[in-house]
């Protein structure tokens, strides 16, 4: 596990997910109701589902890479870390779309083709900001164990793994355990409520016996601990893994490690325009600080910026804007240390 405020020898952060895009559309509590989406929740569905609400729609809804270890990746790569992805898409405009969109996000793509259509994620989003998914993993369900390669895994000092994965026991076992191989730290995203209702057996054995980071928000504390005190909930995750996070929304974040609690702030005024990849990219700024040497509490700060950033925008792709407003927060962390 890399201890806080200490660069490690390794320096790759790979993540290994679905290789989806993402399809968002502006919706109200009614229009969830129509098409079967469970609020903030996550649910597996065939493509039809997908294209029976999105003819529901009022507008053209937006087309944008998806995924969640894919836009931690993406993030960490804008932040200039060193970043793989591991996913399987599809052969034609839409995977190809995928695989581009990476490298140009300073992020090496290990993805498997497929004959069958990129994975894509129906993203509803209501006037609260809540995103409610409707998922068709088309090609990213193909995925098998053999194609996660020991070689992806060189150079590792962090495998972020999703937590979509445990609708895939092989799939994610065998990251796991390669992972392990190479000597890295396991860092796991609870993904949605729902799957943590739904491979609950699965996810307590992968947290036990595998994961050193695991990261979660409020509702997905609630679901794996039962109680909705948050302090509770973190003492309970940090029993299991050496860094503990929940994400309390814009009232900030808490983070246990080594028998301490850190409070990171809310960066801005709460405010939300979509909270498409909120977690994603505060992973992608806490993982590239542990990598990068920075403390915990510098650390979560960063994570709270790109999660803060992500948020004024439709979408999980903060523009150069963004990015550059961020650079500055670490070129200031930086003086004052």
């Amino acid at each position: 596990m890399i201890e806080s405020g200490a660069v490690p020898e390794k320096e790759w952060i790979v993540g290994v997910g679905s290789a989806l895009v993402d399809i968002l559309s502006h919706e109200d509590d009614q229009f969830l109701e129509a098409v079967g989406a469970i609020k903030g929740g996550m649910q597996l569905v065939d493509m039809a589902c997908i294209e029976k609400a999105m003819a529901r729609t009022l507008a053209a809804p937006i087309i944008v890479p998806g995924g969640s270890a894919c836009n931690t990746m993406v993030g960490v790569g804008k932040l200039g870390g060193k970043a793989r992805f591991i996913g399987k898409c599809g052969q034609g405009q839409m995977g190809r779309r995928l695989s581009d969109g990476l490298r140009q996000s300073n992020v090496e793509p290990l993805l498997t083709l497929s004959a069958s259509p990129t994975g894509r994620v129906f993203s509803i989003i209501t006037p609260d900001a809540q995103r409610s998914f409707l998922t068709y993993l088309g090609a990213a369900a193909e995925a098998q164990p053999d194609e996660i390669l020991a070689d992806y895994f060189n150079g590792a000092a962090i495998v972020h793994l999703e937590g979509y994965l445990l609708h895939s026991e092989a799939l994610i076992m065998t990251a796991l355990q390669k992972a392990k191989a190479a000597g890295a730290a396991i860092s796991i995203d609870l993904a949605s409520f729902t799957v943590v209702e739904s491979a609950r057996e699965l996810l307590e054995h992968v947290v036990d016996s595998y994961a050193d980071i695991v990261l979660a928000n409020e509702e997905e504390a609630r679901a794996y601990t039962g109680t909705i005190d948050e302090l509770k909930a973190l003492d309970i995750l940090s029993r299991k893994a050496k860094v503990a996070v929940v994400k309390v929304g814009d009232r900030g974040s808490y983070i246990r490690h080594a028998g301490k609690t850190t409070r990171v702030a809310p960066v801005g005024d709460g405010m939300a325009v979509d909270t498409t990849g909120a977690g994603d990219l505060w992973a992608a700024g806490f993982l590239y600080g542990l990598v990068s040497g920075m403390d915990i509490a510098d650390s979560g700060a960063l994570g709270s910026a790109c999660g803060y950033e992500v948020c004024q925008v439709v979408g999980a792709t903060i523009p150069d804007a963004g990015w550059e407003r961020i650079r500055q927060r670490l070129r200031l962390q930086s003086s004052d240390s």
